[in-house]
């Protein structure tokens, strides 16, 4: 049975949607049969950052209206063949998610895939608690910096109390990931220190991604960074990072292209 993770936070442009194309590129790469879920109704990024804005033909909203089949809408990568893609769509009001379509949606997914990974939108509305409701798993994604981290805090407080499993009586397993972190801002004090931010949100740290211009590089031209340059700083800080969602114990440092200080062993193990 297929597990389904949220990327998710509170605040917008902290790159959930990078972190979602790059999470289920690298399960994918390691075996794992992946589909990605965009619900940011009326936005839609992620085909943007998979590169399959001009195969979207169907999208989520028509699958669970009933517009369409389900692998009318799925998109297969053609870089990894088990990885796929369901887009959202651009021109349709969020109020056009319903939470018996999206069930609906999910439980098929589950029949096909090992992970369902969704994009969450930003915020607490409708795209957001939706994309969380059937959460097994959720990725927390915050930038160091205090109104983030604070967003975020939030966002698990809904895990916590507006998921299926929270109405069960059971937790929805949560990880962190910090995102666009530089040690050298952090030491200067113009960022949170990843301590400081762990102090803050009490949730185990699955992974630290380096500010660098490598996830921009690879969103503009329509790759997860993990597969456009699967050896720079933050794609092996992506790919540690599924080791340890996979329960793996992999030491966590701070990433860095550049050597000194900084590219050596933080002492943090990832719990």
């Amino acid at each position: 049975m297929a597990k389904v993770l949220v990327v998710t936070s509170g605040k917008g442009g902290v790159g959930k949607t990078t972190s979602t194309a790059a999470l289920g590129a690298a399960l994918a790469h390691g075996g794992e049969k992946v589909v990605v879920i965009d619900f940011d109704v009326g936005l839609r990024n992620l085909d943007l950052v998979m590169g399959a804005e001009r195969r979207v033909v169907f999208d989520l909203i028509n699958v669970v209206q009933g517009d369409a089949k389900l692998n009318q809408a799925l998109i297969r990568d053609k870089r990894i063949e088990n990885l796929s893609l369901l887009p959202a769509s651009q021109t349709r009001d969020k109020d056009a998610l319903t939470e018996e379509g999206v069930a609906r949606v999910l439980a098929d997914l589950r029949e096909k895939f090992d992970w369902i990974v969704c994009d969450s939108p930003a915020g607490i509305e409708r795209g957001a608690t939706l994309a969380m409701r059937h959460a097994d798993v959720a990725v927390v994604v915050t930038n160091p910096e205090v109104s983030s981290v604070r967003d975020s805090d939030r966002i698990i407080g809904l895990l916590d109390s507006k998921t299926e499993k929270a109405e069960k009586g059971e937790r929805v397993e949560k990880h962190l990931l910090l995102t666009r972190y530089d040690p050298v801002r952090a030491e200067r004090g113009e960022m949170l220190k990843v301590d400081d931010v762990l102090e803050i949100l009490s949730i185990p740290l699955i992974g630290i991604i380096p500010e660098s211009e490598e996830v921009l590089r690879a969103s503009n031209v329509g790759s997860p960074v993990t597969l456009n340059n699967p050896t720079s700083a933050p794609s092996k800080a992506y790919f540690d990072a599924v080791r340890r969602l996979k329960g793996e114990t992999v030491e966590m440092s701070i990433p860095t292209d550049k050597k000194g200080l900084f590219g050596k062993l933080f002492g943090r193990r990832a719990a």
